[in-house]
């Protein structure tokens, strides 16, 4: 990977899949986040619940949420092209900048979440952090770690006119359509 300069932003002129479960995932973190800080510190399993989702979104494409959005007729754009029995996957080809996002932001949840249940509830601030940050990312399509992944060198998929490969192209696809 070679270091790169500039801003890295998704596509916010629609709300795709992968934007919207952005948009849950972080409502989901900072409601939790704010149960576990006010009501109960075991509200906590619900931001683990989240992180674990998005480790296994990363490493099989698989998303919940992402099915329930589908067959609400959501539009994917960073759908696996080999459709399987009508579900949802995400591609999972190649570890492109949006898919790393994936597994970092579970695995940094996971880790802060039972940090707050074992030693410090100050750990919730970071579990809220990023919940805010995801709500902010897909409102205006700016993250932080896309742009510390991208400046690492980190490919983009949803906007791959900022790096130098495109999305796989299914078959097909590239042929005029006739009338």
């Amino acid at each position: 990977m070679a270091l790169r300069r500039g801003i890295y932003m998704v596509p916010t002129n629609r709300w795709y899949i992968e934007r919207t479960v952005w948009l849950i995932a972080g409502i989901v973190l900072l409601a939790s986040t704010s149960l576990a800080a006010f009501v109960h510190p075991l509200w906590i399993v619900l931001t683990i619940a989240t992180a674990l989702a998005s480790i296994a979104v990363s490493l099989t494409g698989f998303c919940i949420v992402g099915n329930v959005l589908y067959r609400l007729g959501f539009e994917p754009m960073l759908q696996d092209p080999v459709r399987r029995g009508g579900f949802y996957f995400m591609q999972t080809d190649r570890w492109y900048l949006e898919r790393r996002i994936y597994l970092a932001v579970g695995c940094n949840l996971t880790v802060a979440s039972v940090l707050s249940l074992a030693h410090s509830p100050w750990w919730l601030l970071f579990t809220g952090f990023v919940g805010a940050a995801m709500v902010w990312f897909a409102g205006t399509g700016f993250c932080i770690m896309a742009n510390g992944l991208y400046w690492l060198g980190a490919e983009p998929r949803l906007a791959p006119e900022y790096g130098t490969s495109r999305p796989p192209v299914p078959s097909g696809a590239d042929q005029p359509v006739r009338a």
